[in-house]
């Protein structure tokens, strides 16, 4: 009797942890889905830095929307990446460099809490061709939780730079992100490689 007790309660605590999770999936598309419906435009630009032609694009998109506010996440430093801005005419007030990041779910971690005091719920994600995928599932998990839709727009890489991410990459970083949404921790620990 006493066995099959702990047995039913084993079996109903996994039932509510894997409803638990199968919820926070559930709502994040229902999130995403409201962000895009009240903000069908972005309202800022996002670019996962570290590549001086995510920055060149992200300068050029912001030149042709000029109300539009521009994060790089860890890219370029400073005196490399202001002068891009300042070429495509952006003023230093609509740019903000941010070096917290350590890797691509951290670009989006110390980012977010910026755009929700800012109000902002809808963003174009600037990153290269080969990482957008990770990038896009990433972008989905994070800012889709907090109701931030996103419009991805891929730099095209250098034939010689570009592979492939693996699709370990991604589902690392897909757990790494739910991790993130359950209990704010980034398991930076477990990146391994970019």
């Amino acid at each position: 009797m006493i066995k099959s007790f702990h047995w039913l309660r084993k079996k109903y605590l996994i039932l509510a942890i894997v409803s638990y999770f199968l919820l926070l999936l559930l709502i994040v598309p229902v999130r995403l889905a409201i962000a895009h419906y009240q903000t069908p435009e972005p309202q800022a630009i996002l670019t996962l830095g570290a590549w001086i032609d995510r920055e060149q694009t992200a300068a050029e998109i912001a030149r042709w929307y000029p109300a539009l506010e521009v994060w790089v996440s860890s890219g370029t430093p400073p005196k490399i990446a202001r002068p891009i801005f300042q070429a495509a005419g952006i003023s230093d007030s609509r740019v903000h460099l941010d070096y917290r990041a350590v890797d691509t779910v951290t670009n989006f971690t110390t980012i977010v809490p910026e755009f929700e005091h800012e109000g902002i719920q809808h963003i174009y994600l600037i990153t290269s061709d080969f990482h957008m995928p990770r990038a896009k599932a990433i972008a989905t998990m994070i800012l889709g939780i907090k109701g931030i839709a996103f419009t991805p727009i891929s730099v095209l890489s250098d034939p010689d730079q570009s592979k492939k991410e693996s699709i370990y990459l991604i589902i690392r970083d897909l757990g790494r992100s739910l991790l993130w949404i359950v209990t704010g921790l980034t398991g930076t620990s477990v990146q391994s490689v970019y």
